[in-house]
């Protein structure tokens, strides 16, 4: 309400882009799952990708428009607690398996990847800062945060259970680098190497353990993609339909249009996948939708929380600025043809992306403001 409906409108659409693009990639890793797991005794798929794409992206969205948000605190819960049992058992088991770091080495030496024994491995300190800033953003102003917050009991709650998190991601994260790490040494084929925990559950842990992480990987998948299929439906549904449609509208009604929402958004996010299936990986992807987010929504809204100077048209500049930039960055070259070749190439979306967002919020809000005090 701060920010006026221009901002509000700009902010339902970058959250939408941003949101069924990452929905997108959640149906390729579930189609990745299920051909990996429906194999022959020759390893051999039983289906193909595509069609283990399209059941998964069934089965979310009707498990989305069937269980609501319900599904998502109790798959949190529930994937969170078995990712982080399965990942402390089978994190020692793949390192012994890999022959500790001395096995690694030779294993990664015998690749052509002796780098990858090294902290930052092939990547620069610039690397590091592109891959890290748009999830870093995207956290940082998370609208499915917010709303977990927001269901919490009390304040009280939201910060314990705030608390637990930091703590739990950092634990559950640092189990993942280090599992999918060490089960690299042991995966020489780059194609599987995608999708590296998918397979050291199916092929390098024993069966039981190798179910449950399996098992644990779908919950994720399934909780990340029916989270970020409610968030862009119940805005739309709040922020458009009864702002500006059906202010008046039912409870039944608004639960019916929620959950035909949710299939629409379902049905464009598995589009969106289809069309990134040859083009991009899971990790580009999901880079390149948080800085659509990232850089679109969260400098307005952390200045609505901490800045009083910020205006709504200091808002509206920041959308659009850290929008247009992202999508245009790397779709329209000839637009960057004056920076030096050496920066383009080397730089992510995310740094002009932020920078813009930032200078357009700060520049337009300190202008707007100065204009609007002159009598």
């Amino acid at each position: 309400d701060r920010y006026g409906p221009a901002a509000r409108l700009l902010s339902v659409i970058a959250l939408v882009m941003a949101y069924m693009v990452i929905v997108s990639y959640q149906y390729n890793a579930g189609g990745a799952v299920i051909s990996t797991i429906l194999t022959d005794d020759s390893g051999r798929a039983l289906i193909s990708v595509e069609m283990a794409t399209v059941i998964a992206a069934v089965f979310i969205i009707a498990y989305t428009m069937l269980a609501g948000l319900v599904s998502v605190a109790y798959t949190d819960v529930g994937s969170g607690i078995i990712m982080t049992v399965s990942l402390l058992i089978a994190f020692p088991i793949l390192w012994f398996k890999a022959g500790g770091w001395s096995g690694m080495e030779i294993a990664f030496a015998g690749m052509g990847n002796s780098r990858h024994m090294q902290f930052f491995g092939v990547y620069s300190g610039l690397d590091i800062i592109n891959f890290c800033l748009p999830p870093f953003l995207l956290v940082l102003g998370d609208a499915n945060m917010y709303q977990r917050f927001f269901a919490s009991k009390d304040a009280e709650g939201a910060k314990y259970a705030t608390t637990i998190l930091v703590f739990a991601v950092l634990i559950i994260e640092l189990l993942i680098i280090a599992s999918a790490w060490v089960s690299s040494s042991m995966i020489p084929d780059a194609e599987v190497g995608k999708n590296v925990l998918i397979y050291a559950a199916h092929r390098l842990l024993p069966t039981f353990l190798g179910a449950i992480m399996m098992t644990t990987i779908v919950g994720i998948i399934i909780s990340t993609a029916d989270s970020f299929l409610l968030v862009p439906a119940t805005t739309l549904m709040r922020d458009v339909y009864l702002n500006y449609i059906n202010p008046k509208a039912s409870e039944k009604k608004i639960v019916l249009l929620s959950r035909l929402l949710v299939l629409g958004l379902g049905i464009v996010a598995f589009v969106i996948s289809r069309g990134f299936t040859e083009s991009e990986g899971f990790f580009e992807r999901a880079l390149y939708a948080y800085t659509i987010y990232g850089a679109a929504i969260t400098p307005a809204l952390v200045a609505a929380l901490f800045w009083k100077d910020a205006t709504k048209e200091g808002a509206v500049a920041s959308i659009l600025s850290g929008t247009v930039v992202t999508l245009l960055w790397k779709e329209i070259p000839a637009l960057w043809t004056w920076l030096p070749e050496g920066i383009y190439g080397s730089v992510d979306e995310v740094l002009p992306a932020i920078l813009c967002s930032v200078i357009a919020l700060v520049g337009v809000s300190l202008v707007t403001k100065r204009i609007n005090q002159t009598p």
